[in-house]
């Protein structure tokens, strides 16, 4: 479908303030490459994301709200000055390049270790449950650990969780982002909140979907707060089995809280869909897409291991508005020009995938330096 002036992956899109020249995203991706100490990004990250700024919208890697929010080692944080300044230098060069960019915020839960967390304490969970055969790495050559048991919050130190993504929101908007997106996925914090499997509570933040809801609408309400409602997204996955999740009743979960964010007025639901990290649907969980969309009235963004041709079915037959891509946005910086052109694509690597130096990251080629080099 090369050059298709009908294509609808080049149809502009309005996602809330945003008029975004494509529907080809670029997904948030953990890549580990921040410099330390301090989980600062540098100048190699800025170069990384200017070289994709071609992306209807970037959607930037995890980025922990707190030293607490942190599970892996290198992962940027948006909670320090230092952090600011480094992110200063990536939306810069993101926008020098006329790319928009979100900023991911990100609080692990119980997907972190003592050897990352503040004075060495337990990682913080809804419930004391530890997810099984779940991993993750505390430094350059620790290899994958085991990861401890949780404690469970108090009830009195949600609001504390809040104000961390708050503060996060408000550090995003002195980084010079375009808006923010709220984690609520993957087996993150949010997500062990709102899953049956993770989150045994018998306060209100534990039992019916409407509870198990209320702490991922309170931090989604405190981003609007900082940003404004066209300005704020969130990414969910509802039927994830990555980091040992499981919830009873997706549909329902989904539903109470499609139903919310639409309430709030928010621009974007990014779901995960399908994901080579576990997924509990065979394929596309099609009836809780259903459920979402038919709660939930705002720009549906769809992710999961597409290719142009299943986006642009699923595009045009209503199933999305636009789509994320990760994989392929890390071989290939100019992913979108070779959609449109129906160019190969370079295969990626998964071994330089987590952490390293340039390769791997910066090094793969655009289709402009393969024809001068060709």
């Amino acid at each position: 479908m090369s050059n298709n002036p009908q294509d609808v992956l080049f149809e502009s899109f309005k996602l809330g303030n945003l008029s975004l020249p494509n529907r080809v995203l670029m997904s948030p991706l953990t890549r580990s490459r921040s410099s330390q100490p301090g989980d600062v990004p540098n100048d190699m990250n800025a170069e990384y994301y200017q070289q994709r700024a071609s992306a209807g919208l970037i959607i930037s890697e995890a980025t922990q709200v707190s030293p607490q929010g942190k599970g892996y080692a290198f992962t940027p944080g948006i909670h320090s000055d230092e952090q600011i300044a480094g992110w200063k230098k990536v939306t810069d060069a993101v926008h020098e390049a006329g790319g928009r960019i979100h900023l991911q915020l990100w609080h692990v839960g119980r997907i972190s270790h003592t050897d990352l967390q503040p004075d060495g304490r337990k990682p913080v969970a809804p419930s004391a449950i530890a997810p099984e055969g779940a991993k993750t790495f505390v430094s350059a050559d620790s290899g994958m650990v085991e990861i401890p048991e949780p404690r469970a919050l108090e009830t009195d130190e949600i609001s504390g969780i809040v104000e961390q993504f708050r503060v996060g929101a408000q550090n995003a908007k002195a980084a010079g982002f375009d808006g923010v997106e709220v984690h609520a996925a993957n087996g993150y914090l949010l997500d062990q909140f709102l899953k049956s499997g993770s989150n045994q509570r018998t306060d209100e933040y534990g039992g019916s979907a409407e509870n198990r809801a209320k702490l991922t609408l309170m931090v989604t309400q405190a981003a609007i707060d900082v940003w404004g409602k066209e300005n704020v997204g969130i990414r969910v996955s509802p039927t994830g089995s990555f980091n040992a999740m499981y919830d009873e009743d997706p549909l329902e979960t989904y539903s109470v809280l499609a139903k919310h964010l639409n309430d709030l007025g928010l621009a974007y639901i990014e779901v995960v869909e399908d994901s080579f990290q576990g997924n509990h649907a065979n394929g596309r969980p099609e009836s809780v897409i259903d459920a979402i969309q038919a709660n939930f009235k705002g720009s549906y963004i769809a992710n999961g291991a597409y290719t142009a041709e299943e986006a642009r079915r699923r595009i045009s037959a209503g199933r999305c508005n636009l789509v994320t891509f990760g994989r392929p946005f890390i071989a290939n910086p100019d992913l979108p020009e070779r959609f449109r052109q129906d160019a190969p694509l370079n295969e990626w690597d998964d071994s330089t995938f987590y952490g390293g130096d340039a390769e791997g990251y910066i090094d793969y080629p655009s289709l402009a330096d393969q024809t001068t080099t060709a």
